[in-house]
């Protein structure tokens, strides 16, 4: 009983000898990577990363003479990310200019070619912020085209299926959502904004955040282009501009590469648990007509992952026009086996005789991949900073147990919005800092119900990590979320970050893992292929490594190279030296779909990515 009410919740080997014991390797990279630094230099390295952000360019002689400065705007509110926080924060703060009738410049730039290229999602939206946004939005042609109509749970075993009923007021319980393509949705949202007088920027990366002399944000620069791969300046090299503002909101969506910057400057998680994540791989489908169910929802657990790997999948019948599914898996990033390919079980997922049937004859369309925030209440950093705050996924108001995050995010970044207005407007700037400081978001978010909805299913994802993995978490879940309604008066730790889980590969079974059939299962390469991906070619790796001899000396030898594996989109690989004997890694950076699972997941903490050349990444078609 407990469990049927709680399954919705869901170096050189030298080198590592002169450490004392696996275990202090594996809790200390960055003591092995000084180490291996100190005591490996006779090892010869390929040069892997030319990016100015290790590299810099004040020491490289062909840069010199280069113009460097940048052009410079003002406006009154600059939003980076044109997500669902990004665009609900800029129309909110528009509708209260009208409604005010204020003249207020709200500047957007996005670092997709077009509004919603980089949006992926299942998605399955829960409408409340949307009605709160915007009570007609029927009228206005929202792409809200598929009411859920059908809920189904499933728990899966190799061959079989254990079905479970939903129950009101569990998580998982669709009734009165939406399944939507977020793309559109967030193309439409772009459309809002624009005529309301937001000036989107697509195609325009945020590479940098720019300070006061006071140490408060000041605004954003935009990346540079026209670099070459080897790091010099090509001769239609551009600097990038720089956007300034009375305050500024980082909407970047999960594992923002500023926000990684605010961590550090403002020291924003000192009071709060390590963020830990999953990833997120999707599929588009045209089926055979006669198995189309318009709104029906399908969610499983259980297989091919074992009870330790938290995971599970989703498939959605979308009404749009066609006999269209979504389909995806979703695989926590806190895994301990390096042999784990979280695209191959995925595929492997599409052949249980319960989710094979429905793509059978079918034509995939569509494949990306994004990383998700999984830490819940518990990891959301502090919000606020002189001059700027962030929102959305960036944060993390993502209800993991609802696999939802669409409604938190736009609520935060209207909540913002609402913050920000008075003081942006006001004649008189009050402010002890040059870039505006507004505590008063963090406040009004405490009180609302994303708050109240993120404190309910705190202990949830947490749960899942006791001896019985998978059914002690849902045994948990069952007692505390739907008896008491998550009003349990502890709140439950995570167990770290998860580049820290995985184990040695020497302690762990290789997985072996069947040959796609190129039917109902692909390979990678020909996957990245419908994403629509492409970047310059001609332009730094924007995968960045610290020290470019961690992942051959340590990732290698010691966890056989996880990135070959936990990388959507094959940017890895591990290829022999072109001249005498071992291996050297090989970035494959035009592959990025963006995700973000190697800067997460690498267990040296050796990779950095930031935004390449604007515009670049994948082309997601309502994704």
């Amino acid at each position: 009983m407990l469990l049927y009410f709680s399954v919705i919740s869901l170096a050189a080997h030298r080198c590592i000898r002169a450490l004392k014991t696996v275990q202090t390797e594996h809790a200390a990279p960055q003591l092995y990577t000084t180490l291996n630094r100190r005591t490996c230099s006779s090892v010869s390295t390929p040069r892997i990363t030319t990016h100015y952000t290790i590299h810099s360019r004040e020491k490289d002689p062909r840069w010199e003479g280069i113009e460097m400065e940048r052009f410079a705007d003002e406006a009154d509110v600059v939003i980076v990310g044109g997500g669902p926080a990004g665009l609900s924060a800029a129309i909110r703060l528009k509708q209260l200019a009208n409604k005010h009738e204020k003249e207020l410049r709200v500047c957007l730039v996005e670092k997709a070619s077009q509004i919603g290229a980089h949006t992926l999602s299942g998605a399955c939206l829960e409408p409340t912020a949307l009605r709160e946004l915007f009570p007609d939005w029927k009228e206005r042609g929202a792409p809200l085209n598929t009411p859920v109509t059908e809920d189904v749970f499933s728990i899966l075993t190799e061959k079989h299926r254990i079905p479970v009923p939903m129950l009101p007021g569990l998580p998982m319980n669709n009734h009165g959502n939406y399944i939507v393509r977020l793309g559109n949705f967030v193309r439409w949202l772009g459309e809002q904004a624009e005529e309301l007088g937001v000036e989107l920027y697509p195609g325009y990366a945020a590479a940098e955040v720019l300070f006061h002399e006071d140490g408060s944000v000041k605004g954003i620069a935009t990346n540079d282009v026209g670099i070459a791969k080897d790091g010099s300046p090509k001769d239609v090299f551009e600097r990038g501009m720089e956007l300034h503002a009375k305050v500024t909101l980082f909407g970047e969506g999960c594992h923002g590469h500023l926000a990684k910057q605010l961590y550090k400057q403002f020291n924003l998680r000192e009071n709060c648990e390590p963020q830990t994540y999953a990833i997120g791989l999707k599929e588009l489908w045209t089926i055979d007509e006669k198995k189309w169910r318009p709104g029906r929802v399908e969610h499983s657990v259980g297989w091919p992952l074992n009870r330790h790997t938290y995971g599970g999948s989703f498939l959605y019948h979308l009404n749009e026009g066609e006999p269209l599914v979504a389909l995806g898996f979703v695989v926590g990033l806190d895994y301990t086996n390096p042999y784990l390919s979280p695209f191959r079980e995925f595929q492997r997922w599409k052949h249980h005789p319960f989710v094979a049937p429905t793509l059978e004859g079918g034509n995939r369309i569509a494949y990306g991949a994004r990383a998700l925030n999984e830490g819940g209440l518990q990891s959301i950093p502090k919000l606020t900073f002189p001059g700027g705050l962030l929102i959305g996924c960036s944060p993390g108001f993502m209800n993991v147990p609802k696999i939802k995050g669409t409604h938190t995010a736009m609520k935060s970044g209207m909540l913002a919005a609402e913050a920000i207005f008075p003081k942006v407007t006001a004649e008189s700037l009050d402010s002890e800092t040059a870039g505006l400081h507004t505590p008063e978001y963090a406040e009004n978010l405490k009180n609302s119900w994303v708050w109240k909805e993120m404190y309910a299913v705190r202990n949830i994802r947490p749960s899942f990590h006791n001896y019985f993995g998978l059914y002690g978490g849902m045994i948990y879940t069952g007692i505390f979320y739907w008896i008491f309604r998550g009003k349990e008066p502890w709140t439950l730790k995570h167990c770290g970050l998860d580049a820290n889980q995985l184990k040695p590969a020497k302690d762990c079974t290789p997985i072996e893992y069947p040959k796609p059939d190129g039917k109902i299962s692909f390979d990678l390469l020909s996957s990245v292929a419908l994403s629509g991906t492409n970047h310059e070619g001609d332009q730094p790796p924007h995968l960045t490594l610290k020290d470019d001899g961690v992942p051959v000396n340590r990732n290698l030898a010691i966890y056989d190279g996880p990135e070959q594996r936990f990388c959507p989109a094959g940017v890895y690989e591990y290829v022999p030296l072109e001249t005498g004997d071992g291996m050297r890694l090989q970035i494959n950076a035009q592959n990025c779909v963006h995700c973000k699972t190697c800067d997460i997941k690498d267990p040296s903490q050796n990779i950095n990515w930031v935004v390449p050349e604007g515009g670049g990444g994948p082309a997601y078609n309502g994704m």
